[in-house]
């Protein structure tokens, strides 16, 4: 090899490096094993969410028979807001909010969490209405008594689901098989950080 083609080569492999730097700089987990894994969270995830929209509008008979699916006019959310698994302090405020617009209100955060923790795009909202939705469910099955539906008081499905939708936002898991790294490129998402 030349000299000429020696320190041709140099610029070219430091570009390389450089280029390779700022690319994991972005990434927050480094090692593939631990992205893939945490896009393997986000999709068993995602899918709770979607899978209780589906289960509760077609009534498929796991959580919700099929002559209580929302097309057939169940009610989703009415139905588990005045059902006995609703106990403890909060029970009177939760029976209030009982309603048709609870229902739709209820399917429409289904479906769109499932959704965009599923596809990786808008992981910080869809963390938060998630995160939400699972902490009121939590207290309105109030697991502080003896004798609650829970095994455990304080940390029990809910708290887990809530924590791994924090996990999956916070740490950019939806750029790993999902549309997030594209989504954050949309100029919307740019300019409105919280989109992301």
């Amino acid at each position: 090899m030349t000299t000429h083609a020696v320190h041709a080569a140099i610029p070219r492999t430091e570009a390389r490096t450089r280029t390779q730097a700022i690319a994991r700089q972005d990434e927050i987990v480094t090692s593939l094993a631990g992205r893939r894994t945490l896009a393997a969270l986000r999709y068993a995830t995602g899918f709770i969410f979607l899978w209780a929209f589906l289960d509760k509008l077609f009534g498929l008979g796991f959580s919700t028979p099929f002559e209580r699916a929302w097309i057939n006019g169940g009610t989703p959310a009415q139905g588990f807001l005045n059902s006995p698994a609703v106990t403890g302090p909060l029970q009177p405020w939760f029976q209030s909010m009982a309603s048709p617009l609870a229902d739709v209100l209820f399917m429409a955060g289904m479906l769109a969490i499932g959704v965009a923790v599923m596809s990786g795009i808008g992981l910080r909202v869809a963390a938060v209405a998630g995160s939400l939705v699972m902490l009121l469910m939590y207290l309105a099955e109030w697991p502080f008594a003896w004798g609650a539906a829970s095994t455990n008081p304080l940390v029990d499905y809910h708290i887990v689901y809530a924590l791994a939708l924090i996990v999956i936002a916070v740490l950019h898991a939806g750029d790993t098989w999902g549309l997030g790294a594209m989504w954050k490129k949309l100029p919307l998402v740019q300019r409105f950080r919280w989109l992301v």
